[in-house]
């Protein structure tokens, strides 16, 4: 069958506009292989908005390869990502913190129904992916769990959905141990229906399973992982009448402990890891920060500076990363605190407070985590 002239021509003209797009320099007056190492210094999150500069831009930074010259050259730097709700109207916001600048960014809507109890959902992360993961929550119109898995991409500045969890749950922990997501726990369909199951993701295959069930639920979750192994505590809740209850899960044997009596008696506040030691900025009083001690199951106050209470109003929000403890507020003020070890093995720290912008006023966080971006 013959082709007509003009359904050649056409042809012919999108090739050449096609081949004229891919011979294009990435930067007019350079030759690529410089070009490229510029955009490979692109700091987050202008790396992924540069790909709408043009087709040559957005074909290089999204080529595999280049996201692993990003990696081998150790370009990334820790960001801290903070889940926040307005107290006001419980509208949902993500953002990013530039501990080096003190510089916000907003992060693009996470996809997720419009009627949820923000602090239903559990977040966490794998930092050097640069990747979050936001589990569960709760529908606040009808007040069941519900069993989405959203996953943040800092590479895109992208989120994306993966596969659900097996069990719908809210008001639950999670962890990272070992490049897997451990969900605890939590209520399950209902809002009193409290279950024990537990399960865990696997990013590479994109798939959850259940492990080992805890031995009994508790009344609210905290969670810490040191180690190999995630640690899940109730803590101290008002009023006071019982001692609270904590489990240690062994991921690589799939079995639950008893938390030791030491270590849930004194945790007394939100934990954060830092070096794989235990830290918790206590809820009452001046909001002491201690340190556990496993040799003695005991936990010891840290010295030097202390917190500074009088920028930092609960709830709080904690993470850690390099040495540094980053403490989040209400009105999103962020106090970054540096634990020094001495020879006789005390701590003592040294604090830092950035203030928010005013916009963040009426915020609260409910999460934040450290991502290398």
């Amino acid at each position: 069958m013959a082709v007509s002239k003009s359904s050649s021509g056409k042809q012919q003209n999108d090739h050449d506009q096609e081949y004229h797009k891919k011979s294009e320099p990435l930067i007019p007056g350079l030759p690529d292989e410089i070009a490229e190492l510029c955009l490979l210094h692109l700091p987050y999150p202008y790396q992924s908005l540069a790909r709408s500069v043009c087709c040559s831009w957005n074909r290089t930074i999204t080529d595999a390869g280049f996201l692993l010259s990003r990696r081998s050259l150790s370009l990334s730097l820790p960001y801290l990502f903070v889940f926040a709700f307005h107290n006001s109207t419980a509208r949902i916001q993500w953002q990013a913190f530039d501990p080096r600048s003190g510089r916000w960014f907003i992060l693009p809507p996470m996809p997720c129904p419009k009627s949820v109890f923000p602090p239903g959902f559990a977040c966490s992360s794998i930092p050097r992916q640069g990747q979050l993961y936001v589990l569960g929550g709760m529908r606040s119109d009808t007040q069941t769990s519900i069993n989405t898995t959203v996953v943040y991409t800092t590479s895109t500045n992208q989120w994306s959905i993966a596969s659900p969890m097996v069990t719908p749950r809210s008001f639950f922990a999670a962890g990272n141990v070992n490049g897997k997501i451990i969900a605890v726990g939590g209520s399950g369909a209902e809002y009193n229906d409290s279950i024990t199951s537990v399960e865990c993701y696997d990013p590479r295959k994109d798939t959850w399973e259940h492990v080992a069930k805890m031995r009994v639920g508790l009344a609210r979750y905290d969670s810490a992982v040191v180690g190999s192994k995630l640690y899940v505590t109730e803590g101290w809740t008002w009023p006071f009448l019982f001692s609270p209850r904590g489990s240690v899960y062994d991921l690589e044997n799939d079995t639950w402990q008893e938390m030791k009596d030491g270590m849930k008696e004194g945790w007394t506040g939100v934990s954060v890891v830092v070096g794989d030691r235990l830290f918790v900025i206590s809820e009452y009083g001046d909001c002491p920060m201690k340190v556990y001690v496993p040799d003695r199951d005991a936990w010891q106050y840290v010295g030097g500076d202390k917190f500074p209470r009088e920028a930092m109003q609960r709830p709080f929000a904690v993470s850690g990363v390099e040495g540094r403890i980053y403490v989040v507020s209400s009105g999103l003020n962020v106090a970054m605190g540096t634990p020094i070890e001495g020879q006789n093995g005390e701590f003592t720290a040294k604090w830092e407070v950035v203030a928010a912008p005013k916009a963040f006023y009426d915020f609260s966080p409910l999460s934040c985590q450290v991502l290398y971006a």
